[in-house]
């Protein structure tokens, strides 16, 4: 498919799946609200969700995609009935040592979650043993969910080789989906309740996605038996590269949990949650653009290195960069500036007071100030991965997270939680760079005239929008924190007035072309 329609139909549904999930958080902040036992979720959910960001999504199909895709290759070379079973009997061979490390992990990691909460938390000291209790309590829940989400993975970079990536990319609806009908009926009569019935709906929605995806497979032909755990060559060497992967992929994702951790340990209650709601409106993006780009990328690029065509390789990546640039610079002046309204319209109602979204809508201002560098970090470390490099992207990765521990333990004590969310962006910053500068040092990417031009039209517009929301922004906020149909009204109105400024800029500088745009979606390579 064209990278265009790849990344809409990824983006597309991450969206319904992130529409969900605020659904989920309005749910949330009205009958948990931003204190002891959304604090003691918080810090539950981030070790699994850190987890599976680093192995389960990040390192494992950085790693696993591109060695499937060569094995398909290779054996299609040999005769073209023989490229698939190849590649499945490679997937066979991975999921019978990685199912048995999974067991086993799982298992150690429920029986030592005391000494890591405390690790991650210090105890708790402004709540107590009872708040490190309940938070010990939560994360021996979900933890399950890792070893689940990680067969997901597996499955889902075979459907993703093999072009099906709507199923993959469907499949965090339904965490979304059982989390949202644990709040609406299996809610409890206190906060500490109801936090323990979305633990338990976490590690529930971990058993549907998995059968989710054994059937989608089933449905192609794809049925992966178990085998005895056999450490080959190419199991080796995968997970040689899945080591230094999790550490390149989870980059920003160690900087949220050192994050965490300081907030948990020295501020004041409710500052973790006051990270976690802003991150969770900063993700959007993040989900629908740099994943969904970065997804459709490296099929694509392992295949173009893999045939020897790096001018092909070079202007995918050209081309990624625009889109994701076109589609994330408004994003980010949007929630840099309308910080407050959005999340007093989607967050403003029972337990979550205004305090919550002044310090909250703080928290995000600072957190979006990184989003261009957070995409483009999904979008350039394809170029490593599809090369079977893995290691220089941990490399940089040390670096940045270096940056931020020394910039959090700057930042913390002036400016509080938002401090901690600016070092993350800074240090995303630092990441992005660097990413692009080894890679051009290397000669393996160039920013062609047409990128330059576009990139610079695409500020243009941006600044032009930003200007326009200053000037909505003080019409719309009363509104905001209304009814629910004002609420919708008024952020849909900013929205659209914003929109139609952005775009009216882009299109007519010429840095983008409807007719263009409508062949790239339609094209196929």
């Amino acid at each position: 498919m064209s990278l265009i329609r790849a990344s809409a139909t990824i983006g597309g549904l991450t969206l319904i799946s992130r529409v969900l999930g605020f659904a989920r958080d309005m749910l949330m902040a009205r009958f948990v609200g931003a204190g002891f036992a959304s604090d003691a979720f918080l810090i539950a959910w981030r070790l699994p969700n850190l987890f599976r960001a680093l192995f389960a999504e990040g390192a494992f199909s950085a790693a696993f995609v591109p060695m499937f895709n060569r094995t398909v290759a290779q054996g299609d070379a040999a005769a073209p009935e023989t490229g698939l079973k190849a590649g499945l009997a490679f997937a066979e061979e991975v999921l019978s040592v990685l199912l048995p490390f999974l067991i086993a992990f799982t298992i150690v990691m429920m029986l030592a979650a005391g000494p890591i909460v405390w690790a991650m938390t210090g105890g708790f000291p402004d709540g107590g043993p009872e708040k490190f209790e309940l938070a010990t309590e939560y994360t021996r829940i979900t933890f399950p969910y890792l070893m689940l989400i990680s067969l997901v993975s597996l499955l889902g970079g075979i459907l993703n080789s093999l072009n099906r990536f709507w199923v993959n990319a469907a499949a965090p609806i339904l965490l979304n989906v059982c989390l949202i009908v644990g709040l609406v009926f299996f809610r409890g009569h206190s906060d500490v309740e109801t936090a323990r019935t979305q633990a338990i709906a976490v590690t529930v929605s971990g058993v549907m996605q998995l059968g989710w995806l054994v059937l989608a497979c089933w449905q192609v032909g794809v049925r992966l038996r178990i085998r005895l755990p056999r450490l080959t060559p190419e199991v080796k060497t995968l997970l040689k590269l899945i080591g230094p992967a999790a550490l390149g992929a989870g980059a920003v994702q160690f900087n949220l949990l050192i994050s965490t951790t300081l907030a948990a340990r020295f501020l004041p209650e409710g500052s973790v949650s006051y990270l976690y709601y802003a991150d969770r409106l900063n993700q959007l993006p993040l989900g629908l653009i740099g994943i969904g780009v970065g997804t459709a990328m490296l099929p694509s690029l392992s295949r173009q290195l893999g045939g020897g065509d790096a001018k092909a390789a070079m202007d995918t990546q050209n081309r990624a960069i625009e889109l994701v640039l076109l589609l994330t610079l408004p994003c980010t002046a949007g929630l840099m500036i309308s910080a407050t309204p959005l999340i007093r319209a989607l967050l403003e109602h029972g337990a979550f007071n205004a305090a919550d979204t002044f310090a909250s809508a703080q928290a995000l201002a600072a957190f979006s100030l990184g989003l261009p560098a957070y995409v483009l970090i999904k979008v350039l470390t394809p170029g490593f991965y599809a090369r079977a490099d893995t290691r220089t992207p941990v490399r940089i990765a040390l670096i940045a997270m270096l940056v931020n521990l020394v910039l959090n333990l700057i930042l913390i004590w002036p400016l509080a939680h938002v401090g901690l969310a600016l070092s993350t962006a800074i240090s995303a910053w630092v990441n992005a760079i660097l990413l692009y500068w080894t890679l051009h040092r290397r000669a393996h990417f160039a920013i062609d005239p047409r990128l330059r031009r576009t990139g610079i039209r695409l500020i243009a517009a941006t600044l032009a929008m930003a200007a326009s929301l200053f000037v909505i922004n003080p019409w719309i906020d009363p509104y905001s924190g209304r009814s629910l149909i004002e609420r919708v009204v008024s952020i849909s109105v900013m929205i659209a007035a914003a929109g139609v400024v952005y775009f009216g800029v882009v299109f007519g500088s010429g840095a983008y072309s409807v007719a263009g745009l409508k062949a790239q979606f339609r094209r196929k390579r």
